[in-house]
């Protein structure tokens, strides 16, 4: 059986204002192992996001507990919930969230640097070069379409070679074209890793890509699907 890398156990978060409480999320459980793929679907407002801001630790929740990697986050400080993060983790965001002063190659190395290692340069051209940007190193995100910048934004969430990446609708700000040529890159390079693969998206057509679809509405998991054709 291959490992359990993210376990949510009666996941519920609720927010106060005034004399109203909102139930963001009301009791999710579910688990992924290693390897695997998962789409999280639903309408604006279901939750979806609030679901990955939790299983990555970005948030806590206000009860029930979730474990990456066999760390229970909402037991974590602040500072050891970004460590297990920095150790485990990558990300994919529609906004792509590149660092504007800095260019595509050093954007690319900021994991690396952030653990302290050294000598990283060669490694992050050798991943620029793998999703087709080997002639953009020094170009800034301003000088780059979004297209290319949502592939150096993969480059930089698997140099660290993550057991999990989370992918908050990946092809939101793309035009079809750019969309698919990321989706397709995402993938090989998903299954090229062995990662775990988290993906919220309002897009069925790719959310129909991973081998599960969990259905949120409402705050609550509606239904969790295993799909038998995965591309």
């Amino acid at each position: 059986m291959p490992d359990v890398v993210l376990l949510s156990e009666q996941l519920t978060k609720t927010y106060s204002s005034a004399d109203k409480k909102l139930t963001v999320l009301d009791q999710v459980s579910f688990q992924a192992e290693q390897g695997t793929s998962l789409s999280i679907i639903g309408p604006s407002g279901s939750g979806k996001t609030t679901l990955l801001g939790l299983c990555a630790g970005l948030d806590v929740p206000t009860s029930g507990s979730i474990s990456l990697m066999g760390f229970k986050l909402n037991a974590m400080s602040e500072d050891d919930r970004a460590y297990v993060r920095n150790q485990f983790v990558g990300f994919v965001f529609q906004n792509f969230q590149l660092l504007s002063t800095l260019t595509a190659l050093e954007n690319v190395m900021v994991p690396l640097e952030l653990r302290g290692e050294k000598n990283i340069a060669n490694k992050a051209k050798a991943l620029l070069a793998r999703v087709g940007l080997a002639d953009r190193l020094h170009h800034y995100p301003s000088q780059l379409s979004g297209g290319e910048q949502q592939r150096v934004a993969i480059a930089r969430a698997f140099i660290a070679a993550p057991r999990i990446l989370f992918a908050d609708e990946p092809t939101g700000n793309l035009d079809e074209e750019n969309a698919q040529q990321v989706v397709d890159l995402l993938f090989e390079m998903n299954r090229q890793e062995k990662t775990t693969l988290v993906l919220v998206t309002h897009n069925l057509e790719l959310a129909q890509k991973t081998e599960r679809i969990l259905q949120m509405k409402g705050g609550h998991l509606i239904q969790d699907s295993k799909l038998k054709n995965q591309n």
